[in-house]
């Protein structure tokens, strides 16, 4: 996924510096039941040589699946940039840090310790995953959805052991996290065009340096933004603090200026810098849904004229501690606003990670961003099957 998310330069810039913390399977036949053994369903069992060739399907389609990241997903982190292995390794070790709080003190340490062991499956596991599931913030729909699903498998492959079914778990937990990505990137169209929207304290001004940041230093890019959220308290003011801090141009007008007419000045100004990334931050008063909608569509009307098919990409940004809140939040925001992705950030600070998943099923929209930390370069490019890897501890 890493892969699909940017385009494709082979260009390496320069490391910045550390910055100071920001404020804001084995087979199952020696394990078959015997006389002396309680002996789960009928449906659930399975003869030696079904679980062999399951098994080895299931072996399979890992390695193709690790094969298929190696190649179109953690290859290409940033823009589709190609990476060292060095660097790859960075970014999986970014996210596994990420998500240690909700692994070690939410539901998924739990989760995953279960099918570990050889345990035989029985209807009292199905309802300890179900109550771990929502109890992680996964949410009851896609818990329901998600059990289902691997019951449908286990019945269908003859699948005995919970062991046995840890491949199918994280194969569904994966597959709630892939949506359709839109086609635009970031390396072959210019100006790239982003809006940024988020309720306040959400980490949305901090996420929009860390992204500047990282397309200037990691993919070479002329960088300017917009000051668009001129409602909020000292949001102009954070935006110029971050801008002067990396170094990247800003264009503000003040705060209760017309967020449209900066929109509007910043367009003007990346077409004359030849600039080739154009974030604006946005305001996000949900109190005003109907107002929001206006200033969003006329924002979006200004920079359409100027710049055929954009925005090319709307993110919303959403706070992970909220859990369940956030997807409240967020449905909010698809009601007044075309969002194409979504961020996590606080990752690294919530128990709720596994609201990603209710996240995606809920919105049907990617999740492009995780936050992993305070410092500047503490964020990742979402990749699934390392997001669930690192839940797993695999």
């Amino acid at each position: 996924m890493f892969r699909r998310l940017f385009g494709g330069d082979d260009r390496k810039t320069e490391q910045p510096e550390e910055q100071p913390p920001i404020e804001d399977t084995a087979t199952n036949a020696e394990h078959a039941p015997t006389a002396e053994q309680p002996r789960p369903q009928a449906r659930l069992f399975a003869s030696v040589d079904a679980l062999d060739v399951e098994a080895q399907r299931i072996a399979e389609a890992e390695a193709a699946a690790a094969r298929r990241r190696e190649q179109s997903g953690l290859r290409r982190l940033f823009g589709g940039q190609e990476r060292t292995e060095q660097e790859i390794q960075r970014e999986v070790a970014k996210t596994t840090a990420a998500v240690q709080k909700t692994r070690s003190t939410g539901m998924f340490g739990r989760i995953s310790d279960m099918f570990k062991v050889d345990q035989l499956i029985t209807p009292e596991l199905w309802e300890e995953l179900e109550e771990l599931m929502i109890a992680g913030d996964v949410g009851v729909d896609t818990t329901l959805t998600v059990i289902e699903r691997i019951q449908t498998e286990v019945e269908r492959n003859n699948i005995y052991k919970a062991s046995d079914a840890r491949a199918l778990l994280k194969r569904e937990l994966v597959q709630l996290l892939q949506v359709d990505q839109p086609q635009f990137s970031e390396q072959t169209t210019k100006p790239y065009v982003m809006l940024v929207i988020g309720v306040n304290g959400a980490g949305k001004t901090t996420l929009i340096a860390k992204l500047a940041n990282r397309y200037k230093q990691e993919m070479g890019k002329d960088v300017l933004l917009g000051a668009a959220d001129t409602f909020r308290a000292a949001a102009v003011e954070q935006l110029q603090t971050w801008a002067e801090r990396i170094q990247v141009p800003v264009i503000a007008q003040g705060q209760g200026a017309d967020p449209g007419a900066v929109a509007f000045d910043a367009l003007q100004a990346t077409n004359a810098r030849n600039a080739d990334v154009l974030i604006i931050d946005t305001a996000g008063r949900l109190q005003a849904k109907y107002n929001l909608m206006k200033e969003l569509e006329k924002i979006k009307n200004i920079v359409s004229k100027r710049v055929p098919e954009a925005p090319h990409e709307v993110l919303l940004v959403i706070d992970a501690t909220t859990g369940q809140n956030g997807i409240s939040q967020a449905k909010a925001f698809m009601e007044a606003a075309d969002v194409t992705h979504l961020a996590l950030t606080k990752l690294d600070s919530s128990a709720k990670g596994g609201v990603a998943f209710a996240m995606v099923q809920e919105i049907k929209r990617p999740i492009k961003y995780i936050g992993t930390g305070e410092k500047l370069d503490d964020v990742a490019v979402f990749d699934p099957e390392a997001f669930v890897d690192a839940l797993f501890e695999d």
